[in-house]
């Protein structure tokens, strides 16, 4: 892999795409000129783990409805198809940026974000690490699409179409801790108002969390519960989701995997760290 180095003064240029059909028409795109800085996606685990091929069909959706350049795959644990190892191959020319690295994260992610920044701050070229996907209405919106791909939630509030197998309550279950799930909660908000029904956040890593959420939405008159994985896939607590969901009597969706709005983040993730790396 030998990605072009930065133009000198050259930002990602924005345009709006030519409109097409369905739900993201109109969305604008990133679209980077020759030599733009590597885009790299910080995977958690192992390049051989469940989910990950998640993190390379969001990498094919960057490059091809956002950006125009490749963007690549780095797994922060073992040798193959490493982060490390990607830093190292890439090219640069003079003291210029060479790379961004975007944590494949729904939010901020204490263990990712110490070992992201491990690998820019060791990289033998200028690196800069992103900000996490979320939190951000774009994250809501695709737990919306999830639970409505599992008949969990009408697609749109406009569409009066009998459900019978709508929630009457979600709980947007995170990895991590109480800081976790602090912040999911911003999402939690922004999904109550798309659903138009109760919202309450848990850690997947705390069953306890995951009851006591289950018991607010009861007490809120919900009859009944969906859990809404705030994950992408590669993350190891996705296998945590079916047990959590089962513990509380409650269905579940799919994690929010290769979305279109994932793309789109990581895509915006590049162009906001590119702009201030090259403000400072």
């Amino acid at each position: 892999m030998s990605p072009e180095s930065q133009a000198s003064d050259a930002l990602p240029s924005r345009r709006r795409r030519t409109p097409r059909g369905g739900r993201h028409r109109g969305d604008e795109s990133f679209l980077l000129p020759p030599g733009s800085p590597a885009l790299i996606l910080a995977v958690p685990g192992h390049a051989r783990q469940a989910g990950t091929e998640i993190a390379a069909e969001l990498s094919r959706l960057v490059e091809i409805e956002h950006t125009g350049q490749p963007a690549y795959v780095g797994h922060l644990d073992g040798d193959e198809a490493s982060l490390r190892g990607l830093l190292a191959a890439v090219r640069q020319e003079h003291d210029e940026l060479a790379a961004i690295v975007v944590p494949l994260s729904t939010g901020p992610d204490p263990a990712l974000d110490r070992a992201v920044h491990a690998a820019v701050a060791t990289a033998p070229v200028r690196a800069v690490a992103a900000e996490p996907l979320g939190p951000h209405p774009l994250i809501a919106e695709a737990l919306h699409d999830r639970l409505a791909d599992a008949g969990l939630a009408r697609a749109d509030r406009i569409r009066l179409m009998t459900m019978v197998t709508a929630a009457s309550g979600v709980i947007v279950a995170t990895p991590g801790d109480a800081t976790a799930v602090r912040q999911a909660e911003v999402t939690g908000v922004l999904l109550a108002s798309r659903l138009a029904a109760p919202v309450f956040t848990a850690s997947l890593n705390d069953e306890a969390s995951v009851k006591a959420a289950a018991e607010q939405l009861r007490m809120a008159g919900a009859t009944s519960i969906a859990l809404a994985p705030h994950l992408i896939g590669p993350e190891p607590e996705a296998a945590l989701a079916a047990p959590a969901a089962a513990s509380v009597g409650a269905a579940h969706s799919a994690p929010l995997s290769a979305h279109p709005a994932l793309a789109r983040l990581v895509a915006l993730r590049y162009v906001e760290a590119l702009s201030t790396a090259l403000a400072d």
